[in-house]
C-alpha cells in the first residue's frame, strides 16, 4: 500500500519545484501562471495544511512570514531565516542565496512541516503507552525523516519553521527531539481527525506549547502520591481482610483516582457544579471510597453482608459493586462540586445513556441549556466493552443532537489490555479500543497508567477542552489488571506471559514514590509513613464497621422531596386527574390554533379544524387530542412534559402533529408551548434511530426530574426489544435493586391489523413476566379519556412508577374510539376495568363474559352487536393489567354469577396476556364463587413468530378468534 505522503503531489521530484512556486503563490497569486494559481487554490486540506504552515502556527507572532506579503507581483520572495534558536533574525536577502540554496532551504521547510504534520497524526503509534512493556511498537515509515528525503548529513542544518512547534527555526535533530517528547512519550494524542479548526488548533497549542508535559509543584507531586497511596492501600487492605472476595479491584489502574481529582478540581474552577458518574465494576469501590467519600466503614459493612440501606427499606438490593452514592467535594478553593455515581448492572455500558439523561435533566434544572458547563457526565469504561458494546456508539451519537446533547462527556477507558480472558487482537480491530469515538470527532488521549503525572496532565486538558468546546473527550488509560477478571479468577490459564510480567512488576505507587525520592520531593521514610498512616485509618474504620448502620435512604432528597413510596391504599392511587373545563377548553383552543403567518399543509388545517370542533361540541375527542389535552393541562398546571422517540413530533401514524412545520420556511411551531405565559416547556424531540440509548437517556432524565412527564415512544412497539437490557436492568427493577424511582412512560404501538410479524406486537408477555413487587404499571387502554387520565396520573400522585402502555394504531382514527369532554373534567379518573357503558338489563341471564384488553374490544363489540346477542354476551375491558385489578374485576364479574368467562386476545397463546391472567383470573372467579371455575381461552394458537405476514391468513385467524370468544356452547 502506498503511503499518503508518497502518493502526494508534494513528494518526490515535484517537491522542489512546487515548493518554490507555492512560495511565490502565497506572496501574490497573480505572480504565478493562472494554471498553477488554480491548482494551489484547489489543494485538499492535507496538502494545503502542510504548505500553509509556512505562514506560522496559529499562536505565532502575527508579523512572522516566510515571504514578503507586500512584495509586488512577480517580486522574489524574502529568504529563509538562517539560524536555529529562539532569537528572531532578519531575513537574508534573496540575492545572498544561490538558486540551489533557496530551493534547499524552501524544500527543508516543506519537508520538515510534512514530518511535523505526520507526527501530529501518527506520533501516537510510537508512544510508550504499555506499562508492562509487552506491546511491541514497530517503527513506522512515515515517522522516519528519511521518508522525506532527509539524510544523516541534514540533521544539524537549521530549518525555518515559522513558529511551528513554537520554533522560529531549528535543526532536524532539535525538531525530532521535540516531536518525540510531545507525541511519542508516555502520552499519545489523536486529534487530527477533528474537523473544527479552532478545536484542533487549541489542542495543538495546548500539547505543543509545554511539550505535552506539566511541571508539577512539590505540593502537587505529593498530592498525587497521596492519592495513589490511598487507592493502592485500600485495595490491599480489602484483599487482606476479605481474601478471595469479589471486589473487582483497581490494582494496576490506580492513576485513575488522582486523574478524577484533577478533573473535579480544575472543573470547579471552570464553573462545574455537579458531576454524574457511570462506571462498570472495576475500581468502583475505590472510586466510591477514595473519590466520592463514601465512608470506609460503610464499605466494610457491606463486605460483611449487611445491607447498604436501612433495615426498614424493602427491596432486593444488589451486590456492593453495582451500587451508587452521592456526595459533595470541596477542594478548599470555594468550589463545591456535587457528585453522584449511578448504580448499574453487570451489563457493561448500559449505564451510559442513563447518565447522559440525568445530566441533561440537571442542566435543565439549573437553567444551563446553552453552555451546559455546570453539570457534566464522566463515564468510565473497560477497553473490551468500549470497543465491543453497541450502546457505546449509540450513546456517543447523542452527544451532538439537539434534544440530547449535554455539553460533552469525559470518557475514561480503563484499558486493561484484555477483556475477561480475551486478548485485544481477538476483540477489536486497530491498535486502540477508542476508535469508535472518532465518529463524533472526539479528541483521544492515550496515556501510560504508570506515569501518574502524565495521567493527571491529560485529565486537566480533557476538562479544559470540555468546558471550552462542549464536546466529548476520551482518555485511554493504558494500565493492567493485577488480578484476574475478579479476585477469585486465575488469569494465568489464558495469559501466562502477561501475568508473569505483572507478578514481577512494581505498582504505580512504588514507581512514583521512587521517582519522587530521586527528585528529592519526599524521602523513603516519608513515603512509607503515608502508607502506614492510611492503613491505621482503615483499621479504625474497619473496627467501626461492626456497629455501622445506614441512618437513612436517599430516596426523597432534592427534587424528590415531598414524594413517597407507593405503600398507600389502593383507592388513593387514582390521583387527582380530572381538570377544570375552562382549562380543558384553553388547551383545546391552543392546540387547534396557529398564528396567521404559519403556512400549514392543507391536511393539517383540516385536522386542526376537526380538533376545534371536538372541543367546541365536547364530542368525538380522538386519541391524539386526548393525549394533547393530557400534555397541555399538565403544562398549564406547571409540570413539564418531555417526549422523545423516532418521529414523535408528527407521530409514526400521522396522528400527533404536535410539531407543525411551515410549508415555505420549514420553521417549527409547537402549539403546546403557547398555552400560557411562564409555563414549562413541552420538550419534544425526534430521536436518532436507536432504542436502547434513547430509552436509557429518557429513563435517566426521569430519575433526576420527577415533576416532568417523561415519555418515550417506540416507532412500532415491536422495536422495543432493541432496548431490552434497559428495560430488564433499570426500568423494571431499579426501585427494588437501587431504591431509584422513575415515572417514565413507555408508549408502545401494538395491535394486530395484518401488518406482519414485525409491526404487530409490542411483546406484552415480556413486560408482564417482569411484573413483581409493585415495580411498575402495564396497561392497554381503549378510550382517549382513559389514556388522558393514566398519563396525568403519572404526575398527579404522591409516588412514581414507570408506566408501560400498549398504544393503538388502527384505533387512532376508529369512529368508536372516541370520548366526550365530560369524561375529562373534575371528578373523573382512570378506570382499571371498563364495562361497555350500558349495563345489561338482566345480568343473571348473561351466559358469557368476554374479558379482553386493547383494540380487540372493538372487533368483539362490532361482531357481537351484528349478531344481536347483547343479552347473552357482555364484554369487559381490563385496562390495567398490572398491578392486577383483582377487586375491580371481582366487583364486575360478581354481577354475572351464571356466566362462563373467556379471555380473548389477538396474540398467540404463548404470547400476549393469557399466561399472565389465567391463574389470576381463576383466583378472582373462585373468590366470588362463580359457577364457572376456570376461564377459557380464545385467541391464536401458540406460534414462533408474533404474527403472520399474509393478510388473508391474518383475517381468517382474526375471524376465528372472535367467533370462538362470542359463540356460547
Amino acid at each position: 500500500m502506498t503511503h499518503p505522503v508518497q502518493s502526494s503531489f508534494l513528494y518526490g521530484a515535484n517537491a522542489t519545484y512546487l515548493a518554490e512556486l507555492y512560495h511565490r503563490y502565497l506572496t501574490d497569486p497573480k505572480s504565478v501562471d493562472s494554471s498553477w494559481s488554480g491548482f494551489f487554490a484547489e489543494l485538499d486540506d492535507d496538502s494545503r495544511g502542510i504548505l500553509t504552515e509556512l505562514r506560522g502556527a496559529p499562536w505565532a507572532p502575527s508579523d512572522a512570514s516566510v515571504i514578503n506579503g507586500h512584495a509586488a507581483p512577480g517580486a522574489a520572495p524574502a529568504g529563509p531565516f538562517q539560524a536555529a534558536g529562539g532569537a528572531a533574525r532578519v531575513p537574508m536577502p534573496l540575492a545572498a542565496l544561490s538558486a540551489d540554496q533557496l530551493r534547499q532551504a524552501t524544500l527543508d521547510s516543506i519537508r520538515a512541516l510534512m514530518l511535523i504534520r505526520v507526527y501530529r497524526v501518527r506520533g501516537h503509534l510510537l508512544a510508550q503507552l504499555d506499562p508492562l512493556g509487552l506491546e511491541k511498537r514497530e517503527p513506522h515509515p512515515e515517522l522516519d525523516p528519511a521518508t522525506y528525503g532527509f539524510t544523516e548529513a541534514d540533521w544539524d542544518r537549521p530549518i525555518f519553521l515559522n513558529y511551528s512547534l513554537g520554533l522560529e527555526s531549528a535543526t532536524l535533530r532539535q525538531i525530532m527531539d521535540v516531536l518525540r517528547k510531545t507525541y511519542c512519550g508516555c502520552i499519545g494524542v489523536e486529534f487530527m481527525h477533528i474537523q473544527d479548526p479552532e478545536q484542533k488548533a487549541w489542542i495543538q497549542e495546548r500539547i505543543e506549547g509545554g511539550r505535552n508535559h506539566t511541571d508539577f509543584t512539590v505540593n502537587g507531586k505529593r498530592a498525587i502520591l497521596e492519592r495513589l497511596t490511598a487507592a493502592e492501600t485500600f485495595e490491599r487492605f480489602l484483599d487482606k481482610k476479605y481474601t478471595g472476595t469479589k471486589r473487582f479491584g483497581l490494582e494496576g489502574g490506580e492513576s485513575l483516582i488522582p486523574a478524577l481529582e484533577q478533573i473535579l478540581k480544575r472543573g470547579g474552577q471552570l464553573g462545574l457544579k455537579e458531576v454524574v458518574l457511570g462506571m462498570a465494576h472495576r475500581g468502583r469501590l475505590n472510586v466510591l471510597a477514595n473519590f466520592m467519600g463514601k465512608p470506609f466503614q460503610a464499605v466494610f459493612s457491606e463486605f460483611q453482608g449487611n445491607s447498604a440501606s436501612p433495615e426498614d427499606v424493602q427491596g432486593s438490593g444488589d451486590v456492593k459493586y453495582h451500587l451508587g452514592t452521592s456526595s459533595d467535594r470541596d477542594f478548599g478553593d470555594g468550589n463545591i462540586v456535587h457528585l453522584s455515581l449511578s448504580p448499574n448492572p453487570s451489563h457493561l455500558e448500559a449505564v451510559n445513556p442513563v447518565v447522559l439523561g440525568r445530566v441533561r435533566a440537571k442542566q435543565q434544572q439549573r437553567h444551563d441549556i446553552v453552555e451546559r458547563s455546570s453539570v457534566m457526565g464522566i463515564l468510565l469504561h473497560g477497553d473490551a466493552a468500549f470497543a465491543g458494546q453497541g450502546l457505546v456508539p449509540e450513546s456517543l451519537l447523542l452527544s451532538e443532537l439537539k434534544g440530547y446533547r449535554t455539553g460533552g462527556t469525559i470518557h475514561f477507558i480503563i484499558n486493561n489490555q484484555i477483556g475477561f480472558t480475551t486478548a485485544p487482537q481477538y476483540s477489536r480491530g486497530g491498535p486502540y479500543p477508542s476508535e469508535v469515538a472518532k465518529a463524533i470527532q472526539a479528541p483521544i488521549f492515550h496515556v501510560n497508567g504508570d506515569d501518574p503525572e502524565s495521567v493527571v496532565h491529560v485529565s486537566r486538558i480533557a476538562i479544559e477542552f470540555r468546558q471550552k468546546f462542549g464536546k466529548d473527550v476520551v482518555v485511554d488509560l493504558f494500565c493492567y489488571r493485577r488480578h484476574g477478571h475478579n479476585e477469585g479468577d486465575e488469569p494465568g490459564f489464558t495469559q501466562p506471559l502477561m501475568y508473569k510480567t505483572i507478578r514481577d512488576h512494581a505498582t504505580t505507587r512504588e514507581i512514583y514514590a521512587r521517582q519522587l525520592i530521586h527528585e528529592q520531593v519526599v524521602t523513603q521514610v516519608e513515603a512509607d509513613k503515608i502508607v502506614q498512616d492510611f492503613i491505621a485509618r482503615l483499621e479504625v474504620e474497619f473496627e467501626a464497621a461492626n456497629a455501622f448502620k445506614p441512618n437513612k435512604a436517599d430516596w426523597f432528597e432534592g427534587k424528590w422531596s415531598g414524594l413517597q413510596t407507593a405503600d398507600i391504599k389502593d383507592e388513593e392511587r387514582r390521583g387527582d386527574t380530572g381538570v377544570d373545563i375552562d382549562v380543558l377548553k384553553l388547551v383545546g383552543k391552543t392546540i387547534s390554533t396557529v398564528p396567521a403567518n404559519v403556512e400549514l399543509n392543507s391536511k393539517i388545517v383540516r385536522q386542526l379544524k376537526a380538533k376545534a370542533q371536538m372541543i367546541e361540541t365536547g364530542q368525538g375527542i380522538d386519541w391524539a387530542t386526548g393525549e394533547a389535552l393530557a400534555f397541555g393541562t399538565l403544562l398549564a398546571e406547571g409540570a413539564g412534559v418531555r417526549l422523545s422517540g423516532q418521529d414523535v413530533g408528527r407521530g409514526t401514524f400521522s396522528q400527533r402533529h404536535s410539531v407543525l412545520v411551515d410549508q415555505k420556511t420549514e420553521e417549527r411551531y409547537i402549539p403546546l408551548n403557547h398555552i400560557k405565559d411562564g409555563q414549562p416547556l413541552y420538550d419534544v424531540h425526534d430521536s436518532p434511530l436507536s432504542e436502547a440509548a434513547v430509552l436509557g437517556f429518557e429513563y435517566g432524565y426521569s430519575l433526576a426530574e420527577p415533576h416532568t412527564l417523561v415519555a418515550w415512544e417506540a416507532q412500532f412497539g415491536d422495536f422495543v426489544n432493541g432496548a431490552q437490557v434497559i428495560i430488564d436492568q433499570f426500568i423494571s427493577s431499579g426501585e427494588a435493586k437501587w431504591l431509584r424511582l422513575s415515572g417514565l412512560v413507555m408508549l408502545l404501538p401494538h395491535g394486530y391489523e395484518g401488518q406482519g410479524p414485525e409491526h404487530s406486537s409490542a411483546r406484552p408477555e415480556r413486560f408482564l413476566q417482569l411484573c413483581g413487587e409493585d415495580n411498575w404499571q402495564v396497561a392497554n387502554v381503549t378510550t382517549p379519556a382513559n389514556y388522558f387520565h393514566i398519563l396525568r396520573r403519572q404526575i398527579r400522585r404522591s409516588f412514581r412508577k414507570p408506566l408501560v402502555i400498549f398504544t393503538p394504531k388502527s384505533l387512532l382514527r376508529h369512529k368508536m374510539c372516541v370520548s366526550s369532554l365530560d369524561e375529562f373534567v373534575k371528578g373523573t379518573h382512570f378506570h382499571r376495568v371498563l364495562h361497555e357503558g350500558k349495563r345489561p338489563a338482566n345480568p343473571e341471564k348473561i351466559a358469557r363474559v368476554v374479558l379482553c384488553t386493547g383494540k380487540v374490544y372493538y372487533d368483539l363489540l362490532q361482531e357481537r352487536d351484528s349478531r344481536g346477542i347483547q343479552d347473552e354476551v357482555t364484554i369487559l375491558r381490563v385496562e390495567q393489567l398490572y398491578p392486577w385489578p383483582a377487586d375491580a374485576l371481582a366487583k364486575e364479574l360478581a354481577m354475572f354469577p351464571n356466566a362462563d368467562v373467556v379471555w380473548c386476545q389477538e396474540e398467540p397463546a404463548n404470547m400476549g396476556y393469557w399466561f399472565f391472567v389465567d391463574r389470576r383470573l381463576e383466583s378472582v372467579m373462585s373468590g366470588i364463587k362463580m359457577n364457572a371455575t376456570r376461564p377459557r381461552y380464545a385467541g391464536r394458537p401458540e406460534a414462533a413468530a408474533p404474527a403472520t405476514g399474509f393478510l388473508r391468513r391474518h383475517n381468517r385467524e382474526q375471524a376465528q378468534l372472535i367467533d370462538d370468544a362470542l359463540t356460547v356452547k
